[in-house]
């Protein structure tokens, strides 16, 4: 059965309760859709969780928790690390993946509609990931399956997943997530990734920053949005005056295919770009993350920082990402 919950600022928490009111059981048949159905308590146990998998991945590699399960990864756009990533984390549980990376070679040239289509993949899996290009896909998708559905971005909505492996990134890193000042970088308008990652830090104490050409502002109903749950932001276009009370620079990439005009995406791109001569008015103890692929933004020269968290935070979305499938097909 569902129930629903009234999670922080009365915003609705969906929960599926089979097997009691064990709190591991909320997140049993879920759809993972939003970062607005999560609240701290949920974060704190998909964290402990990732933590764990992490310990048995060093430990042991792979194990049986999920044998027998099978995950549909169903991709209408590129992916590299997102896919791979729920890959890796299906088989090191002992499950199966379906992995449908082209829908140009699948019934989809055919028309078929993206409701069929899940009804069809989940009749051979147990949970479908998806990334499509129309915001709203994942919803749609999930009013149309009986299986869960994991929304791995929803063209320019949301990215649910790599906002939980950002916070747990931005904890294991710096020890704290409340007190800090949080800067995005580069495509604010089109970046899901900044979308669902502001979103989630509502949750917490921190001051945002955001840094980016006028065209690739922040939407302004997301910035409302949060105005509304107390979150302190502030807008800028360039990143020196808020570079050195940065305690997280969190950097995109320009994304030239959300771009219908060619011409603006030339002249914006290139705006931003962090070496090692940016980072010496930046703090000792703060990190870079990048939800990658990075093409310029920051200089390979940044890779040997000890502040440059982007490829810590591209691991640990394996370990999270674990953790969800765990939680979601009942075995945590």
């Amino acid at each position: 059965m569902n129930a629903m919950a009234s999670g922080p600022g009365g915003r609705t928490v969906s929960r599926h309760l089979p097997f009691g009111e064990k709190r591991d059981s909320r997140f049993y048949g879920q759809s993972i859709l939003s970062v607005s159905q999560f609240d701290q308590v949920d974060l704190a146990t998909i964290f402990e969780v990732a933590r764990e998998m992490r310990a048995m991945v060093e430990r042991v590699g792979s194990f049986d928790l999920l044998k027998g399960k099978v995950l549909t990864n169903l991709f209408y756009e590129p992916s590299t690390r997102t896919s791979s990533s729920f890959v890796a984390a299906i088989e090191r549980l002992g499950g199966s993946v379906i992995q449908i990376n082209n829908v140009r070679f699948s019934s989809v040239a055919k028309g078929e509609s993206l409701p069929d289509t899940i009804r069809t993949l989940e009749s051979y899996s147990d949970a479908i990931v998806l990334r499509h290009p129309e915001k709203g896909s994942a919803a749609l998708a999930a009013s149309h399956a009986t299986k869960p559905i994991i929304n791995a971005g929803d063209g320019p909505g949301e990215h649910p997943t790599q906002a939980l492996l950002d916070i747990f990134t931005i904890r294991e890193e710096m020890g704290r997530i409340d007190g800090l000042t949080i800067t995005m970088l580069g495509d604010l308008k089109y970046g899901r990734t900044v979308h669902s990652l502001s979103r989630l830090l509502t949750l917490y104490d921190v001051r945002l920053n955001y840094v980016s050409p006028k065209i690739l502002s922040m939407p302004s109903s997301l910035v409302e949005s949060l105005a509304k749950e107390g979150t302190p932001q502030n807008e800028y276009r360039e990143l020196e005056p808020v570079l050195p009370e940065t305690d997280v620079l969190y950097v995109t990439r320009v994304q030239k295919e959300r771009f219908e005009n060619q011409a603006e995406y030339e002249q914006v791109r290139g705006t931003y770009v962090i070496t090692p001569e940016t980072l010496a008015a930046a703090k000792e103890k703060m990190i870079v993350m990048h939800p990658l692929p990075r093409v310029g933004e920051i200089s390979m020269e940044v890779d040997t920082d000890p502040r440059a968290a982007y490829f810590r935070q591209m691991e640990n979305g394996m370990y999270v990402r674990m953790a969800l499938l765990a939680l979601v097909l009942g075995k945590a």
